[in-house]
């Protein structure tokens, strides 16, 4: 049972910093130190400046300065809290790594933090230590979820909000991918009260900030009794909405190369384990294509292109044992075993910590990735249907790192959840 509510949203005056535009961010994992300057270029009050602290040379705690940076916003009237309780309705036009366009529309609330399990919620990818601590401290010391989780949700409350997004969005964003972001508030309680008995049925599955949910988990188990430590800021879509994609993560992989004896183990067992035909570059994606473990393969020291097809599926039985028959389909983790493990011998350890391992997210980026140092070869990998990655989640599994792509991401600094 899934409890959705409205909350008093803190966020951005627009009187006060003009533009939204100016102050929003990508996701916090996706910014480098050249990308985070350049947003304080653009706008001192950007909310990398809280969202992605750093250490200072006075020796200043980063978390620490991100809790007094958000306070003083808040008092100077830089950032407002609504009286109302609300919930905001999203919608992101955009086009995708493939071209095509589309329109997805999402609603932003606080959700109730649940452990994870049938009829409640479900996480569909392994996560890591090392972010989790760094977003807990934040927590900790902002006491605001400064950024949403992305969720899907197995009943779609859209259709409640939708006339409610009829008029000017309180705020519109274009950002570096060009997609447009329109947030409109809903303040009207028999709205929340429909979309919370809408989805008070419903299952979720995040499908992007499962880092940020643990540390959801962790924080109210810290905080004993009722109150908002309970709840977690959540963008929540339905998965039938007609505008949910999920694309690719294609993979490289570096350090054979260099080694001839690698090199030569590494074909030969991809001989072995998969049929291989020519391809040229327009022939190397392998979407659409139907089979068991199908890829694109591209290796930058013969230069050549490939279309895989793997030759015994009733190998992933014995290499798979115990896992449902949606995961031991599932390309990431046919390439993870098969080829990462069996092959060149890494383990789910060496994956975790991409040693050896890098992502791109088109086939463009992939193959230019090869023509530097850095990479041998490339994996073009096929979409994860949506289905599948539900069916993995319902079976109470995991997928590997960067198993889905879901596009577009969710901007930074569209409203904050109190905590306290």
């Amino acid at each position: 049972m899934a409890d959705v509510q409205p909350f008093p949203a803190l966020h951005y005056n627009l009187g006060s910093i003009g533009p939204l535009s100016a102050v929003v961010a990508p996701p916090y994992d996706v910014i480098d130190d050249a990308d985070r300057a350049e947003l304080l270029r653009r706008s001192a009050f950007n909310v990398v400046e809280i969202d992605l602290p750093v250490a200072y040379d006075d020796g200043s705690d980063p978390y620490l300065h991100a809790a007094g940076t958000l306070e003083e916003w808040t008092l100077s009237g830089v950032l407002t809290q609504d009286r109302k309780p609300t919930v905001w309705a999203l919608s992101q036009q955009y086009e995708g790594p493939d071209g095509s366009t589309h329109t997805r529309n999402g609603i932003l609330a606080r959700v109730a933090v649940d452990d994870y399990g049938p009829g409640r919620i479900r996480p569909h990818e392994r996560t890591q230590p090392g972010p989790k601590q760094d977003r807990l401290d934040l927590t900790r010391a902002t006491r605001h979820n400064l950024s949403p989780i992305f969720s899907l949700t197995t009943r779609d409350a859209w259709p409640h909000v939708e006339p409610a997004t009829r008029v000017e969005p309180w705020a519109e964003v274009t950002d570096e991918d060009g997609t447009v972001h329109r947030l409109w508030p809903v303040d009207d309680p028999a709205i929340h009260a429909a979309v919370s008995e809408e989805l008070r049925e419903a299952e979720l599955l995040i499908a992007d900030g499962h880092h940020r949910y643990e540390t959801a988990r962790a924080y109210r188990d810290e905080i004993p009794g009722e109150g908002p430590q309970n709840f977690t800021l959540m963008a929540l879509t339905g998965l039938d909405d007609p505008g949910l994609t999920v694309f690719p993560t294609h993979r490289l992989l570096s350090g054979i190369a260099g080694d001839a004896d690698l090199h030569d183990h590494f074909q030969r067992g991809l001989r072995q384990a998969f049929e291989m035909e020519g391809a040229d570059r327009t022939g190397l994606d392998p979407e659409g294509r139907e089979g068991v473990g199908c890829f694109g393969f591209a290796d930058s020291s013969e230069g050549r292109q490939y279309r895989l097809k793997l030759r015994d599926p009733g190998l992933l039985d014995s290499l798979m044992d115990g896992r449902s028959e949606s995961y031991r389909h599932l390309d990431a983790a046919i390439l993870e075993r098969v080829v990462l493990q069996e092959i060149l011998g890494m383990s789910e350890a060496d994956v975790e910590a991409k040693r050896g391992i890098g992502y791109a997210k088109s086939i463009g980026a992939a193959l230019d990735a090869l023509e530097g140092d850095s990479y041998d070869a490339a994996f073009i990998l096929r979409p994860t249907p949506v289905e599948q990655v539900r069916e993995v989640a319902a079976a109470g599994e995991t997928m590997p790192p960067k198993s889905t792509y879901f596009f577009p991401k969710l901007l930074s600094g569209m409203v904050f959840n109190p905590l306290s």
